[in-house]
């Protein structure tokens, strides 16, 4: 990249064109691990039903899980922590269920297409 420019202040009208590349992949990067999870109304519902309250630590994790399935190529994923189950939709980070093990132990997961455990 051109010495005269400042780190963070950059003028896409003045890069290279591979230069102008790099710096909106480094900004879809960012935007992606941005992205938080987040609930639909049924897993919203089930989460309320079943006295289920995630920690800052757990929808951390939940999130890391999500971006990790993403990566793999997963677009429905069973995503295990702790105690709990989820099904989530990677291309829209979107939990669509959640479950306690009390729930979960006996039961068939169907139309996924990869687990994460974290």
């Amino acid at each position: 990249m051109q010495a005269n420019r400042q780190r963070g202040n950059h003028s896409v009208s003045k890069l290279t064109e591979s230069e102008q590349t790099e710096v909106c992949s480094e900004a879809h990067g960012l935007q992606a691990n941005r992205r938080e999870i987040r609930f639909s109304k049924h897993a919203s519902e089930r989460l309320t039903d079943r006295n289920i309250e995630l920690s800052d630590g757990q929808l951390k994790r939940l999130t890391d899980g999500t971006h990790k399935a993403g990566e793999k190529g997963i677009n429905d994923s069973l995503v295990i922590m702790d105690e709990l189950a989820f099904i989530v939709n990677v291309k829209n980070n979107t939990v669509i269920t959640a479950m306690d093990s009390s729930e979960a132990d006996e039961s068939v997961f169907t139309n996924i297409d990869g687990a994460v455990i974290v």
